[in-house]
């Protein structure tokens, strides 16, 4: 007489998805990723959405950029195994009154809404989604290197909207620098800065890079210590990651070594740079221009001297948004849901995982 087969009872999973990374890719994706319906790869799912990015993220408790769901994510949370998210907050108190939870997938970089720790603690791993908007931040950042180069936002600007055909652009003084033969220094080479510095050397630029973390070649010169590159770069951009090390990298100081006239491009991390320097080199003419992606505080106050400053290009922390990226992070963190049904080692964990 045979045993009857043991069934594993299904993996409640939730997907608590927002308006980018939405509740509906993820589905799809787990249904790829999970295949045929067997009791080894039994799922529930359950779905929360969260109100990013049509609400902006903050600090919630201890944790980083994350939506201020924590009432309605433990409640969703009841009895759930694993759950699937971009901006839920995992902190403390909502690790503490989760005791099913095993892991959480975070469909970004980074687990920055995620206080660690207590995650470890508390026996729950931790996954990323590593390079998933690296292509759409290094696209994003050569087309704001290109607008402020040129000037394109206030071409437009005259002609759409005040409907002025402005000569003045073509004037010396006026029309911009272009790319080829330009000294650009990127600070960090990860996977943003490292596909920027082979377009931006495609374009024929002469890219210096520095970053003390990588070790082997990069495309371009390597630069021996910050105060070189800066020296040299007509264009700077920022590609480095926002530690309490590197908060406050580019100041005042750093500002003024580089070339008068300079440009400086920012999609990485608003903390990177010094707020009021930038305006102080913009107002000065140290900084011919300034394009932004991302701030000190999102979104900046109606006050911010941001909006008062000369020659700056803003964007709202939209390098990232692309709808690959969001079905990129959707593949990434399904398959990690897939490994750990099937009981296979995560791709992705926190290090203290491996």
């Amino acid at each position: 007489m045979t045993r009857p087969e043991t069934v594993r009872p299904p993996t409640r999973i939730l997907l608590a998805g927002d308006h980018f990374v939405r509740n509906s890719l993820l589905t799809e994706a787990l249904d790829r990723a999970l295949g045929t319906d067997s009791p080894a790869t039994g799922t529930r799912l359950t779905e929360l959405t969260l109100p990013w990015p049509l609400e902006p993220f903050g600090r919630v408790a201890e944790v980083d950029e994350a939506s201020d769901v924590e009432d309605a994510l433990i409640a969703a949370l009841d009895g759930v195994e694993v759950c699937v998210t971009q901006m839920a907050p995992f902190t403390e108190r909502v690790l503490a009154a989760t005791p099913d939870l095993r892991l959480v997938v975070v469909c970004r970089g980074g687990p920055v809404n995620v206080n660690a720790a207590a995650a470890r603690a508390r026996g729950v791993r931790v996954c990323f989604a590593p390079g998933r908007n690296a292509a759409a931040t290094a696209e994003f950042t050569v087309g704001l290197v290109l607008s402020a180069l040129r000037r394109i936002p206030e071409s437009h600007h005259s002609l759409a909207v005040d409907g002025l055909w402005d000569a003045s652009h073509y004037t010396y003084e006026h029309c911009g620098l272009e790319l080829e033969d330009t000294p650009v220094g990127l600070i960090g080479y990860g996977a943003v800065g490292s596909r920027v510095a082979r377009v931006l050397a495609a374009f024929g630029a002469e890219v210096e890079v520095y970053d003390p973390y990588v070790r082997g070649d990069v495309h371009g010169m390597r630069a021996p210590s910050l105060e070189s590159l800066l020296a040299r770069s007509r264009v700077l951009t920022l590609h480095a990651r926002l530690t309490p090390e590197s908060r406050h990298l580019i100041g005042a100081r750093e500002l003024a070594l580089l070339p008068r006239g300079a440009v400086l491009v920012n999609a990485a991390r608003g903390g990177l740079l010094d707020t009021e320097a930038l305006c102080d080199a913009l107002d000065s003419g140290q900084l011919r221009a300034a394009a932004l992606d991302t701030y000190e505080q999102e979104p900046p106050p109606a006050t911010s001297r941001l909006f008062r400053t000369p020659n700056l290009l803003m964007t709202p922390h939209v390098a990232g948004a692309s709808r690959a990226v969001a079905q990129k992070a959707a593949r990434i963190a399904a398959a990690e849901v897939a490994r750990h049904v099937r009981g296979e080692p995560l791709a992705h964990a926190l290090r203290w995982e491996l």
